[in-house]
């Protein structure tokens, strides 16, 4: 891990419009919004529609990924009500281990523990996430990557949703797949950015 303040965004106005670019602004106005501080992630405005936008930091890629720790990374994301009940606890529980000093294989370790003792929710039915944001950084290899929807489901394969098949329009990352929280995440690429711009397909691998 680097220094903690290499993770942290001086500017918390900044971090707050970054966060809120994840989705198009109908739903994003209105959401709450968490911002990370020294501490962990804090509300810092209270929403009215049931969604929560925030910036994921690095550490929660699949714990086999190499840039696991890259602070240079900033993942807008806005979930969906059932996502903000079931997915946003995995990522405040990374978020306090890692603050808590932990190493990869300890944080690995107490969130299958959790896990095992029912600690950590299941994926409710239709919790899905916004990650539509061309201001973010998914890490040095991808860049903003591409807009995208994402679908969180308990534990499956990808041939349930026929995830990455010729013609198909759902991926699942099949190179990294070391994500102990018992959710599988289905990605759906998406035309526009939050803003409206168009995004190129040439982009997507």
């Amino acid at each position: 891990m680097a220094p903690l303040d290499q993770y942290l965004i001086a500017d918390r106005n900044a971090e707050i419009a970054l966060a809120r670019s994840a989705a198009p602004t109908s739903i994003s106005r209105d959401a709450t919004v968490l911002v990370f501080e020294k501490s962990g992630y804090q509300t810092v405005v209270e929403g009215k529609n049931g969604f929560t936008c925030l910036v994921e930091r690095s550490w929660m890629s699949p714990f086999d990924r190499p840039e696991f720790w890259n602070p240079k990374m900033r993942g807008p994301i806005c979930y969906n009500p059932a996502a903000v009940r079931t997915i946003l606890p995995y990522t405040l529980n990374r978020t306090k281990l890692v603050l808590a000093g932990l190493s990869k294989a300890q944080m690995r370790e107490s969130i299958t523990s959790a896990v095992g003792k029912n600690e950590l929710p299941m994926p409710e039915a239709g919790a899905m996430s916004y990650m539509m944001s061309k201001e973010g950084n998914l890490g040095d290899s991808v860049g903003h990557w591409h807009p995208h929807l994402m679908f969180h489901v308990p534990k499956t394969d990808d041939a349930s949703w026929g995830a990455d098949l010729t013609g198909s329009p759902v991926l699942y990352d099949n190179e990294h797949r070391d994500v102990p929280e018992p959710e599988t995440i289905f990605m759906i690429p998406v035309v526009h950015w939050s803003d409206g711009t168009a995004a190129s397909h040439q982009e997507i691998d």
